[in-house]
């Protein structure tokens, strides 16, 4: 048993080094490709029409959700959410019984 939650630790903590390079990545890369797509639309009309900071707007939401969703900051559905439809849907079975009213 004591095991078997060491396992389990090292796991979710594997999991969620490889969730943080996945988002370091992201953030480089998009550094990366929206100074590459600025520079570009400098050279071809010196910012006249910034079209550039679409890309850079609407991939940047992408990121605040990805951040938001990694290092918690789920207003809506966080842990505390989840940990109490999790303790309702378990009361809700031991009043039942073995019948699963919320399949």
């Amino acid at each position: 048993m004591k095991d078997m939650d060491k396992d389990n630790r090292l796991l979710r903590a594997q999991e969620r080094v490889q969730e943080l390079r996945k988002f370091y990545t992201g953030i480089v890369t998009y550094l990366f490709v929206v100074g590459i797509l600025a520079g570009l639309n400098y050279y071809t009309n010196e910012f006249r029409n910034p079209w550039f900071l679409w890309v850079a707007g609407f991939w940047g939401l992408g990121i605040l959700f990805q951040a938001a969703k990694l290092f918690g900051f789920n207003l809506l559905f966080g842990k505390k959410w989840e940990e109490r439809k999790i303790q309702e849907f378990m009361e809700e079975e031991r009043r039942n019984g073995d019948r699963s009213t919320w399949e």
